[in-house]
Parts: structure tokens; sequence; C-alpha cells
């Protein structure tokens, strides 16, 4: 495939609410129909985004809990892991750069793992992963996870059917045993638009800072969007349990969907000085449970 900032690979056909639309990732204007749906594409609730003023406030409150909890993990020997997964240019990056941004990094890790080796492939699926995970008094984020193979993997063909199929059935068993053994494990998927994917990546595509981040994959999956969403709408189905459930949070926002992401966090973990007039009330048009969440 030619590289994302080759001339040759500018056009790109999709289809959008029953529409063939050709977006040119090379042209530096968005379309209008991309311009005039990036906040509401998907059926986002807000049409306006959070105002920075009152998003930084909030965000400095909750950053305070948040070192709260880290003591709080020390002092019990607590482990939590967060599992973030969505679609490219969800925001799963910045989400859990907010979080960890004044946390100590030396029990506050974040795992981002690239294409598995030789040695990794030949291993049980899970394994590459388990040797990741917290140890006593951890706080352990992964930016993408073993649900590769409920996602990218199926979609571009980096699996077989019967992998897939394995994957599914067997990972419920899987995190049963993770949480039996006392972890605290979130699973969290950042739902965005079309629309809001489009704009992401086309800011990607001009940025002379952030250009790196766009690549082949990106430009291949911008045409499976409908791909995408069937296997995410299986993998919800087929993994959402009540030992470990999936959080939803519908993040065309990236103000409102850290904050939810944070919140969600904090209102679920028994730490000492936990401030709930602080962290306030979860926002329900942002933040659900499952599949039934999307719609």
């Amino acid at each position: 495939m030619n590289s994302p900032l080759d001339k040759s690979a500018n056009e790109i056909k999709l289809k959008i609410d029953g529409k063939t639309r050709v977006f040119d990732i090379n042209e530096p204007e968005l379309p209008d129909w991309i311009a005039d749906n990036i906040l509401t594409a998907g059926g986002y609730p807000y049409d306006e985004r959070m105002k920075r003023k009152e998003y930084e406030r909030q965000l400095k409150a909750l950053q305070i809990e948040l070192v709260k909890l880290q003591a709080w993990l020390q002092e019990t020997g607590e482990r939590v892991m967060i599992v973030f997964e969505g679609r490219d240019a969800a925001g799963k990056g910045g989400t859990i750069s907010r979080i960890r941004k004044y946390m100590n990094p030396r029990t506050a890790r974040n795992v981002a793992l690239t294409k598995p080796t030789e040695t990794e492939r030949g291993q049980w699926y899970f394994q590459r992963y388990v040797a990741h995970f917290p140890t006593a008094g951890e706080f352990v984020t992964f930016d993408r996870s073993w649900y590769n193979r409920a996602g990218v993997e199926p979609v571009m063909g980096f699996c077989t059917p019967a992998q897939h199929e394995r994957f599914l059935e067997e990972t419920p068993n899987f995190e049963r045993a993770i949480v039996n053994d006392g972890i605290h494990l979130f699973k969290i998927w950042l739902n965005i638009g079309q629309e809001t994917q489009l704009k992401r990546f086309h800011d990607r595509r001009h940025s002379r800072r952030k250009h790196w981040k766009f690549s082949p994959m990106d430009i291949a999956g911008m045409e499976k969007w409908d791909d995408y969403t069937r296997v995410r709408d299986l993998m919800l189905e087929r993994t959402h349990s009540p030992h470990a459930p999936w959080t939803v949070v519908r993040a065309n926002d990236k103000r409102r969907a850290r904050l939810a992401v944070i919140r969600r966090i904090l209102l679920s973990l028994p730490y000492s000085g936990r401030d709930l007039d602080t962290i306030g009330e979860e926002d329900g048009k942002i933040t659900g449970s499952g599949a039934d969440f999307l719609g």
C-alpha cells in the first residue's frame, strides 16, 4: 500500500448514511459534509464542545483524586488495570496521558505493545499481555490490549475466523480469572462518529508534529467502517459480563470523554479520602455500559 503521505493515495471512497462520498485526505480543507458533523456524528448528544475553562477546572480536581487513589494503592497493595479500546483516533492516548499526568510513573505504567514477535506469535495468545499485568500497588493502563483479536485482527485478516471465535469464547473466563485474583479491571470503549474520525485523521495528516501517527492502516481502516462496527458490536455482546463489564464513553468531545473516564474509575474504587462531591455524578448521556448504550 502507498504511504499515507503519497499523493497517489489521496482519494478514499466511503459510505456514510447510505451515501457514497469521496474523501481526499491530502486536501488542506475539510469538505462541508465532514466539517458540519464533527461533533454531532453518530448521534452525539451535545452540539457544542465543553468549555476549556470548565474542563480544566474539573480535570485538575479529578487529577488530585487520582493522586489520592495512587497513594491508597501503595498503602493497600491493591492493583488496578484499565484496558482502553476504540477505533483509531478515538482518543485513547490522550485520555491515558491526562490520567497519568500527575501520578508517580514508578507505579503507574502504560502498556502499548508493538506487533508480536515471532516468539510471541507461537505463544498462548494472552501470554504477552499477562507479562505486563500489575503487581501489588500498581496502576496499569493498556493502550490497546488482547482485544486486538476482536477488532483489527479479524477486519484486516490478521487472524482466522476460528481464532476470532476462540477468543470470544475464552475471554470471559480469562477475565474472570483476572478479577478473581483481586485485580480491579476496567474495560473502556471510546466511541466516536465517522465524521469525527475523518476529521482527526485529517488533522494528523496535515500536522508537522503528528503526521507520524497517520499510517497506511488508517487509510485501510477508513474504508472498513462498517466492518469495524460489526466486530465491535459482536465483541461487546460476547465479552460484556457482570465480572468484567464494558464501560462505553461517547468521545466525540475529547474533554467530556476524558472527564467521564476518570470519573468512572474514581467512583468505582473505595480509596482513602475519596471526595464524592468533587468527583461529581456521571453524565448518563456520555457514559454507559455495554452494547445497549450504543443503541
